[in-house]
């Protein structure tokens, strides 16, 4: 755990829940539930599936670990807010600079700039990435097959999101399921981007071009060689770790440069990079204050929920 503690000095965080194996009992759902806004604990509620539901309740765990733990306010004290486009950011106590079309946010610190956070989840894990002096994006994708098509199918309405150089590193890969790998790690690095820069949806993807490294990405290990090259520029000023945090799951971190007012630190000055640390749902509550009262009825609510839609898969006639 060493090159983690020396991060996690140096202001970095890369927090890793899985979700998908998680099966709260009643005491722990409700704990949960008393631990976050009253308005984040109805919104988890109306989701109609329990992986969705438990998805959403671990990435504001995660959010609150984070601001409590690591910007040291107390859990009672930390509000957090949705803007326009339903992205949540710190609104409460303290001095913040946030993006409304991103989940990241950036506050003002002492000492090695404002911490930036990122928050994804995706197939079976929720994440946080977070940093100082530099702006954060992450994203998490889980290589699945597709449900209701063919890959080639699929492959041809997703055309427009990749550059041609992508899609010949995409289809070159020597498996259907490796095509798969090889797109949902351009997806990631693409969406962290995005998510980095707080742009959203208006953003056009072919403008953003990676190149990755010929080394092979492994679990237990974070590559930063990555390159991305916008509007056919190489961007020397952004850098991108990518580490697998199982055999399906890719994790993309698009680490750029800050506002100027907050430029205390340039990507390249970076401390070496850090594997995702897995918690546990302790380690999410460590630190956790009830802010309501129980509700037994959320319980039974959230036992009612089946866990995931049923996947129609395609089959080949």
């Amino acid at each position: 755990m060493t090159g983690w503690d020396r991060g996690e000095e140096m202001g970095s965080v890369r927090w890793a829940f899985r979700c998908g194996s998680w099966t709260p009992n009643r005491c722990d759902w409700l704990f949960a539930a008393r631990c976050i806004q009253r308005e984040e604990k109805d919104r988890i509620g109306q989701f109609v599936f329990a992986k969705d539901a438990k998805s959403a309740m671990a990435g504001r765990l995660l959010l609150r670990r984070f601001v409590c733990e690591r910007m040291g306010v107390p859990w009672t004290e930390i509000r957090l807010e949705r803007s326009p486009r339903g992205k949540p950011y710190l609104a409460a106590p303290l001095k913040v600079h946030h993006t409304h079309a991103s989940c990241s946010v950036r506050v003002s610190s002492d000492s090695g700039g404002a911490w930036s956070f990122n928050l994804s989840h995706q197939g079976d894990y929720a994440v946080l990435a977070a940093e100082r002096g530099v702006q954060v994006g992450v994203d998490i994708m889980k290589t699945t097959m597709p449900g209701s098509s063919s890959v080639p199918e699929f492959f041809r309405i997703m055309t427009r999101q990749f550059t041609a150089h992508e899609w010949s590193v995409i289809q070159s890969a020597s498996s259907e399921h490796q095509q798969l790998a090889a797109f949902y790690r351009h997806w990631a690095l693409k969406e962290s981007f995005i998510k980095a820069i707080g742009t959203g949806l208006g953003f056009n993807l072919q403008r953003v071009e990676f190149h990755l490294p010929s080394e092979p990405l492994t679990q237990d290990r974070v590559l930063r060689q990555t390159k991305m090259h916008l509007d056919e520029e190489e961007e020397a000023d952004w850098i991108f770790e990518e580490s697998l945090l199982d055999v399906d799951h890719h994790v993309a971190v698009a680490l750029g440069p800050a506002d100027k007012a907050d430029a205390a630190r340039h990507p390249s000055s970076l401390p070496p990079p850090t594997t995702f640390t897995l918690l546990s749902f302790s380690d999410l509550t460590a630190s956790a204050s009830p802010l309501t009262e129980e509700d037994p009825a959320y319980w039974d609510s959230f036992k009612m929920k089946a866990e995931a839609p049923q996947r129609q898969t395609h089959t080949s006639k």
